[in-house]
């Protein structure tokens, strides 16, 4: 499959923390032929070993399978359902976005009070999750029962497209596009074993992550992300986590973890011997499964490497094809170096 429309198809699944199955599917045809074995554990985690019986360091190569998205929790007479957020959204990205509802995937449209019919002042509140609901277009309660289930898991309804010349749209590029790095990475061959982890639940806690590492605990592990690009106008220079077109992001602290040095001095190296550019995360914000990984047992050396992605967290994020395509490089190359 072509490295964009594997992107394409890892966006465009759903995944939301807790059911990564489909994420997974795509994943296992993808690698399969390029690895000795392929295991899923109890938590969900896809976990493929290649050339496990060589020496050298045991590295692993990390993404998480999931995406935030919502629960429905209550479904009303009138057939409306409710919901909680899991992970990470901010109430004012949730307003009038399709919506596609559980394993029947169903469609629907998160709504509120019309601002028409609002009094003075309620708008202030109106965008807060709590007043939103999901139409279906059910007539009532029983309809809606004949749909949907409590429990059920809510993606957005987003397809990935390229909007401009190597700028693309989609949704759960945080971490589809670190998935499709490490499908990539598992094509070549090293001297070395290789564990990629693909986890589960990194949204809600890092959890997969967790279960992973103490199962197959490397001495490195290098974690590749979708992470926060604000270069936005309202946003002060010094506050700009990074930067579209900026190239990959390298972690030094984040809010779980201290990569470290010698290995990120190495990939600096790396960067600047092949002409690759990249760019520090330059706010502490946020967190990685490298935090769960890096104190495995008796520890582990952790990297953190990133795509910078523009609105991640909401229905539609953002990314530029030359970051990828970076970040895949940068670190075949490093890997390439061990």
């Amino acid at each position: 499959m072509e490295t964009f429309e594997l992107i394409k198809n890892l966006s465009n699944a759903n995944g939301v923390s807790g059911d990564e199955r489909e994420v997974a599917a795509i994943l296992k045809r993808e690698i399969r032929g390029y690895v000795e074995r392929i295991e899923e554990d109890t938590v969900g985690n896809l976990i493929a070993l290649k050339g496990w019986e060589k020496k050298g360091p045991k590295v692993m190569l990390n993404a998480h399978m999931d995406e935030v998205g919502l629960i429905i929790d209550y479904i009303d007479e009138k057939g409306f359902l409710r919901f909680k957020k899991i992970g990470g959204i901010d109430d004012r990205v949730l307003m009038g976005k399709r919506v596609v509802i559980g394993k029947k995937k169903i469609k629907g449209v998160i709504g509120a009070k019309a601002i028409h019919l609002q009094k003075k002042g309620e708008a202030e509140n109106t965008f807060e999750s709590s007043k939103l609901y999901i139409d279906i277009g059910a007539k009532d309660k029983k309809e809606a029962e004949g749909l949907v289930s409590l429990g059920d898991l809510v993606a957005f309804d987003t397809e990935f497209e390229e909007i401009e010349k190597d700028t693309f749209i989609g949704k759960a590029f945080d971490d589809r596009l670190g998935c499709a790095v490490v499908t990539e990475l598992l094509k070549k061959d090293y001297d070395f074993p290789i564990i990629a982890l693909f986890s589960t639940q990194e949204e809600i806690g890092l959890r997969g992550a967790a279960v992973g590492a103490y199962r197959y605990t490397p001495d490195i592990s290098i974690t590749v992300e979708g992470t926060i690009s604000n270069d936005l106008p309202e946003v002060k220079e010094h506050l700009k986590c990074s930067r579209l077109k900026g190239g990959p992001v390298i972690t030094i602290k984040d809010r779980g973890v201290i990569t470290d040095d010698e290995l990120r001095n190495k990939l600096i190296s790396t960067a600047k011997h092949n002409n690759i550019p990249y760019q520090f995360k330059q706010i502490i914000a946020g967190g990685t499964d490298s935090y769960r990984i890096q104190t495995t047992k008796e520890g582990v050396k952790v990297l953190v490497v990133a795509v910078p992605v523009r609105y991640i967290h909401s229905p539609v994020s953002l990314f530029f094809k030359e970051d990828y395509l970076n970040t895949k490089k940068l670190l075949s190359k490093f890997l390439e170096t061990l």
